[in-house]
């Protein structure tokens, strides 16, 4: 009993830890809300007062949102916190940090079923709480991080309902949910669903089969709105289709065809196969697969600012060589069933694979699917670690395991200040700061003008979404002014009430009784600036200027 509710203490230690990682300044830490939850909290609100999104579809499965097709199921996740808290940043990332938090839960559960091995369950928990990688979308709106949680509870339920097939629809309803999700989960949840069914077929054969009939119908049935979108709604694809290798095909074609043409000339057969388009493009899915296995990239640089912490990777420095051993051990170990290993690989290994297609790999959104299997790992490598080192003598252990404790905390201390305290510094910039506090102002002086005419040009991009998420514009209202209508990324908005959104012409506008709301680029050097908003490292950011 005692040993049981030490590890009941432990594991909600780590869930108090993960909980406070993931909690604390959570609406000024990332210091603004980017583009994409600044739509989908607008889009919440909208939905919470009118039953429509902005653009006018009824209890919407897919958000048009800048013509990006997103799955809604994060937004219809953020009404309960806007109804107690109000349109807000918090509200917006709340069901990101509670679902971040519910992941580190759910973690140990699916490690016992994988392993039955409490210590290795609480340290990969431990080792999730603390991610760099899981914390940067954890307290943010982004809907990948909906899908983490989800592969770890229908895995988790899948395993268990070997054992109780009653589960089985369980697991196949959250599989299917899981479609629903994030565009990568469209490709890695089937290929996670068919290598967990090819590693477990033995056992799946063995259960009643008015389980699996109900199994099968539950998933079929989980796959009918989406089968719908599909066919109704093409355009649910328009993201995939322009991060896709093949969305700007125009170099890519001219280089595979002056080589086959010089293949031709040559006669080089053989470059004639290799310099096929077909096959250019499966070596180019290859090369973004394997870039994610880059170091540099997991460990010291990520990609984006808005994936990782300044002058810090997905993870943590100290975890390499644990990852290098949890590999190893993996591998190796007598103690973990084959079964076990397998789940563990294929997860892992499947990770990458819709990112592959993309352009802009490696990319810390598309799979952050690898987690949890890279903290499983690298618990699994510090246990072993652990376990060869209580073995030596004193003066050799001692130092060891103060010397790693060290680096670990320093590493960990040092990421805590990259994200919390210099990451509003650095990146604010990246965030599209500055919105919140040039709307107040421009709140205090808008009745003096009769036209506010708001910049949408980089990085000022989609700045009416802003406009109606601070101002908390009444959706009743924009739905009778006609929603949005545009909101490409090409598109000009065609504005509400006195707010207009497009590129500003300095030479040519209509100056008299306009305020103009834009970069210092915008604007030349004699414009009549009656407020400078600046990023947080104090360049200027937004300017308010009478025309």
């Amino acid at each position: 009993m005692k040993f049981k509710l030490s590890k009941f203490w432990l594991l909600l230690l780590i869930v108090a830890v993960a909980a406070i990682l993931r909690f604390w300044q959570l609406g000024r830490v990332p210091p603004s809300p980017d583009w994409d939850e600044a739509a989908l909290g607008y889009n919440a609100y909208s939905i919470m007062k009118t039953g429509k999104d902005e653009y006018g579809q009824f209890l919407p499965l897919i958000l048009r949102s800048f013509d990006d097709y997103k799955p809604a199921i994060y937004t219809y996740f953020i009404i309960p916190g806007i109804k107690i808290f109000g349109l807000n940043v918090f509200a917006v990332r709340l069901p990101a940090a509670i679902l971040g938090v519910l992941a580190v839960v759910m973690v140990y559960f699916l490690v016992i079923e994988l392993t039955d091995n409490q210590a290795l369950a609480l340290a990969a928990s431990l080792m999730l709480a603390i991610s760099p990688w899981h914390l940067q979308f954890s307290r943010i709106a982004f809907e990948s991080n909906i899908g983490v949680l989800f592969n770890i509870l229908w895995v988790y339920v899948f395993l268990k309902s070997l054992k109780k097939p009653l589960l089985l629809p369980v697991a196949a309803f959250l599989a299917g949910v899981n479609l629903y999700v994030y565009q990568a989960e469209k490709i890695f949840t089937p290929l996670l669903v068919l290598a967990v069914t090819f590693i477990f077929r033995k056992e799946i054969v063995k259960i009643k089969r008015r389980f699996l009939i109900s199994g099968l119908i539950v998933g079929f049935v989980s796959l009918v709105p989406f089968i719908y979108m599909v066919k109704t709604t093409p355009e649910i694809f328009l993201r995939a289709k322009g991060t896709s290798l093949t969305a700007d095909q125009t170099p890519f074609l001219a280089r595979t065809v002056e080589k086959v043409a010089r293949d031709y000339q040559q006669k080089n057969y053989l470059g004639l196969i290799l310099d096929n388009r077909r096959i250019t493009y499966l070596i180019a899915a290859i090369s973004g697969y394997l870039t994610h296995f880059d170091l540099n990239w997991l460990f010291l640089t990520g990609d984006e600012a808005r994936h990782h912490a300044p002058g810090m990777g997905l993870l943590y420095l100290w975890e390499l060589p644990f990852l290098i051993i949890g590999v190893y051990e993996l591998v190796f170990s007598q103690k973990i069933n084959k079964k076990t290993k397998l789940v563990i690989f294929a997860w892992f290994l499947i990770a990458p694979i819709p990112a592959s297609f993309t352009s802009g790999v490696p990319h810390a959104v598309r799979t952050l699917r690898f987690l949890p299997m890279m903290q499983i790992l690298v618990a699994l490598g510090i246990l072993k670690s652990w376990q060869i080192i209580s073995q030596k003598k004193n003066f050799i252990k001692i130092p060891l395991v103060l010397f790693a404790s060290a680096l670990m905390i320093f590493n960990f201390a040092y990421y805590l200040n990259q994200y919390f305290v210099q990451q509003n510094y650095f990146n604010s910039a990246s965030w599209q700061y500055g919105y919140e506090p040039a709307i107040a102002e421009i709140q205090k002086i808008e009745n003096n003008y009769q036209k506010i005419i708001v910049s949408n040009q980089p990085y000022l991009d989609q700045s009416y979404m802003f406009f109606l998420f601070y101002l908390k514009f009444n959706p009743v209202e924009y739905q009778r002014l006609g929603g949005t209508q545009s909101g490409g990324f090409a598109e000009a908005h065609r504005g509400f009430s006195k707010y207009t959104f497009r590129p500003i012409k300095w030479e040519e506008e209509e100056k008299k009784g306009t305020l103009f709301v834009g970069r210092p680029a915008d604007f030349p050097s004699g414009a009549k600036v009656l407020k400078t908003i600046n990023f947080l490292n104090h360049r200027p950011a937004i300017l308010l200027v009478e025309g």
